[in-house]
């Protein structure tokens, strides 16, 4: 089993990661616009697929007329994970206490 560690490269279970690319945008949880679209597509199964492709539209627009600010977002959001090994002594120690 390979893994891609590149942090742009959408996760294999996503279709099309239009809902991770909202959430990502807007700051929400991607998961509650998953379930808003899954109960609505019950209902309205047309309507709910003619909404996902738009939305996906939408989302292809902005990612090209503003890359700068993807590239900011990415380097926002990687910023905030811990970089396993690499924690100065005073973090390692508060930890261990």
């Amino acid at each position: 089993m390979t893994t891609n560690s590149t942090p742009l490269a959408a996760p294999k279970d996503n279709l099309l990661g239009i809902c991770n690319a909202l959430g990502e945008d807007f700051g929400f949880n991607p998961l509650w616009l998953r379930l808003a679209l899954g109960a609505t597509f019950v209902i309205q199964p047309i309507g709910v697929i003619v909404t996902y492709l738009a939305l996906g539209l939408v989302v292809l627009v902005s990612r090209i007329a503003f890359p700068s600010r993807r590239a900011a977002a990415v380097q926002r959001s990687t910023a905030r994970l811990p970089m396993a090994g690499n924690e100065p002594e005073e973090l390692v120690f508060a930890k261990a206490a």
